[in-house]
């Protein structure tokens, strides 16, 4: 899996190692490791959130010194988007990996065939928010996340 660097950082370096941002990917994709401690690695390694594209089936991890690495989404098995948002099934999905233990490459099978076409997940914020293709929107936060004024 290849990385590449889409901007720099505001001062001229990037503000994530992409080296390390692709080996957690690969490992995301593995579905080896549990996503607690994903998370906890990428705002270790200065990621403040990351976009999951089904469509385009692409990561795109943006740190907090404005660098962006983007990598590419491979999982066999993963159905096209349907047109239609089934918040009911997405929650399901969600369930089972936050009481499961359901491994990520289940998962994005799961909310593509909910009818997910796209996440950002805010790692400082403790949210993540689920795109339809109509626009529909699901804000799932994570679990123990105090949700304050937001």
């Amino acid at each position: 899996m290849r990385l590449r660097k889409v901007r720099a950082a505001q001062n001229g370096e990037l503000a994530v190692n992409a080296d390390v941002i692709r080996k957690i990917a690969e490992v995301m994709l593995s579905g080896s490791v549990p996503f607690p401690e994903i998370v906890g690695n990428l705002i270790k390694e200065g990621v403040e959130y990351y976009h999951v594209n089904y469509v385009t089936r692409s990561f795109s991890f943006y740190g907090s010194g404005g660098g962006v690495v983007v990598a590419p989404l491979v999982l066999e098995g993963l159905p096209d988007v349907p047109t239609d948002f089934n918040v009911t099934e997405l929650r399901a999905a969600i369930l089972d990996s936050q009481q499961n233990g359901q491994k990520f490459p289940q998962f994005c099978i799961r909310a593509t065939r909910a009818g997910v076409q796209s996440y950002f997940a805010f790692l400082r914020g403790q949210r993540v928010l689920y795109i339809g293709r109509q626009g529909d929107q699901h804000v799932e936060w994570f679990p123990g996340a105090k949700r304050g004024d937001a």
